[in-house]
């Protein structure tokens, strides 16, 4: 074990995901307590920078989901405070969390994505751009997926089988963004391939029980969903989805750590990048522990080795 070290637990903060991100904080707590840290939990809010000064962190541990904690808003504080943190640096979270951005970075790359569009909603209520939703019909097809373009856990994702269902699935992901990001829904399977430290971890598989894919109440909810993993894939697939991860987050700039989730179309066999998620969920029911046991890692070593690769 490394040296002990006084760690900032960064968890909560005023995204959608603060539910969540406060359950990651707790398990990092008692992970690193059970390590011999000294752990100061903060609950991000306007208080923080004070908090974090008083604190006197050797390093921060980002478990701050959504919103300040993946887009770079975070990182960008503690690199101007001089405190060593915890994952990937801003410029690496901007490009993840807009989806449309990382998109379009994935498909200059040649690395393969669902065929999209996206619109900003001055552009339908300002510019008229909503009678081009005819042509994003022929060029993405039916189904479709309307995502907002920042955010997770699928927050605000909606589905559309056909045209009268466009509107109002965009009028659900403008609720939670001012663009959305419209892209062609893959029917198959839905993986998962977690980074550490520049290794590709086992592909986890994750099968909802009840709803039609796999939405937040499934991915939270013990119970809700079965996880295999390692997925039950041929060698030639596990090896193409985990070097695709790879792929994704030496383009997109991660570090650390990170999670890719990627979808096997049933058709044609093919995979498909979804998005690449900079504060993957450290929950019970969460994908990195799952793959990272799978590996041999146990909860604390995992946590061991994310903090150790901490940056400033």
């Amino acid at each position: 074990m490394s040296a002990t070290k006084r760690v900032a637990v960064l968890k909560g903060g005023r995204s959608l995901e603060r539910a969540v991100s406060l359950r990651s904080g707790s398990q990092v707590e008692d992970g690193l307590e059970r390590l011999g840290h000294e752990v100061v939990p903060i609950d991000v809010g306007r208080s923080f920078v004070a908090e974090l000064l008083a604190a006197e962190p050797d390093v921060a541990f980002v478990a701050l989901h959504g919103g300040d904690g993946e887009d770079g808003t975070i990182q960008e504080v503690l690199e101007a405070l001089g405190v060593p943190y915890t994952g990937s640096p801003p410029s690496a979270c901007v490009r993840c969390t807009d989806k449309v951005l990382a998109k379009h970075l994935m498909s200059e790359a040649g690395i393969p994505t669902p065929p999209f569009r996206s619109l900003r909603e001055t552009a339908v209520k300002d510019l008229g751009a909503g009678v081009a939703l005819a042509t994003i019909e022929a060029h993405i097809d039916f189904p479709m997926v309307v995502k907002p373009a920042r955010g997770g856990s699928a927050l605000g994702v909606k589905f559309a089988s056909a045209s009268d269902q466009l509107p109002s699935a965009m009028v659900g992901a403008f609720s939670y963004d001012t663009t959305v990001l419209l892209e062609r829904h893959i029917k198959g399977r839905d993986l998962a391939v977690s980074i550490l430290d520049d290794e590709a971890l086992p592909v986890v598989e994750a099968v909802p029980r009840e709803e039609a894919f796999y939405d937040y109440e499934s991915r939270y909810k013990i119970g809700m969903t079965t996880f295999v993993c390692p997925a039950d894939l041929p060698p030639e697939t596990t090896a193409r989805a985990q070097e695709l991860a790879l792929q994704t987050c030496r383009l997109l700039g991660c570090r650390g750590f990170a999670r890719v989730d990627l979808m096997l179309e049933d058709e044609t066999g093919e995979l498909f990048v979804l998005e690449t998620n900079v504060v993957p969920g450290l929950t019970e029911t969460s994908l990195l522990p799952q793959a990272a046991d799978a590996a041999g890692i146990s909860f604390d070593e995992l946590l061991e080795r994310i903090l150790g690769g901490a940056d400033g």
